[in-house]
């Protein structure tokens, strides 16, 4: 298995994850013309996906979503709450299959078995995911405010984790939101901060870990910096072994062997 990101943070997401011959798309927010590009840098086109996985309506992770799915007609996963409130970006028209999940049932796609779980975030019906081969296993977690138990098992013992890390809590404290936005950001619903996300890292089973990737940074309230210190600290290991998503490059191709 091996995953990559297109870009991660409040101005786009997407991750891609690959196994065997099947290869699926973790939400789109970019424009069409701009997730195009992208793709095309991670050495793929469009017409390879299989499919495509939201995790909530938020534009960051859903306005390049159906525009992609039109186009070249691949089959998208959502929570029914996540697709009623999307409708405002579906076409008139739709060319592609549209599957509503269960946030606690696990389902296959080719080579990929999805876990959805549902997260604190203030949308309406807000999954993360997990996906396995039957040897490895690959957690994603971006946009909770806070961790929770059934969080944490679904996370342990992950060969991979791409995890939130999306503010420090004094940049976020002194920085130039307003202080609704501090306090959205900052609350229950939100984003984890990164002591909250090492936090979580630290509960976890992680002998099987071998890549962790820090995404969802807020260029306005974290450095790369704090969260390499934050999470190196936990793990014990050298700051420069914790990946980095940027909103510019993602990440390229990451390898579980």
């Amino acid at each position: 298995m091996r995953f990559a990101s297109l870009g991660s943070g409040s101005a786009g997401n997407g991750l891609i994850i690959e196994q065997g011959a099947t290869r699926l798309l973790l939400d789109c927010g970019f424009g069409l013309r701009d997730a195009i590009r992208r793709i095309a840098k991670l050495g793929l086109q469009p017409d390879e996906i299989d499919g495509i996985l939201v995790t909530h309506e938020h534009d960051d992770h859903t306005s390049g979503v159906f525009k992609l799915a039109n186009r070249y007609r691949i089959p998208v996963w959502l929570t029914h709450g996540t697709y009623v409130t999307s409708q405002r970006l579906m076409p008139k028209e739709r060319g592609f299959d549209l599957h509503i999940i269960d946030s606690h049932q696990s389902f296959g796609i080719g080579d990929l078995q999805v876990q959805p779980y549902p997260v604190p975030h203030d949308a309406r019906e807000p999954v993360q995911y997990t996906f396995e081969d039957g040897k490895h296993k690959l957690g994603v977690l971006t946009d909770a405010g806070i961790s929770t138990p059934h969080i944490e098992v679904t996370l342990n013992a992950c060969d991979a984790l791409v995890l939130e890390c999306n503010h420090d809590l004094d940049m976020l404290h002194n920085g130039p939101y307003v202080r609704s936005l501090k306090q959205r950001v900052g609350g229950r619903l939100g984003h984890l901060d990164n002591e909250s996300a090492a936090n979580l890292l630290g509960k976890l089973d992680n002998s099987k870990l071998q890549h962790i990737v820090a995404a969802h940074l807020s260029e306005k309230n974290n450095q790369p910096a704090l969260v390499n210190n934050a999470l190196s600290r936990t793990l014990n290991c050298e700051e420069h072994w914790i990946g980095i998503a940027s909103q510019q490059e993602g990440f390229d191709w990451r390898q579980i062997k």
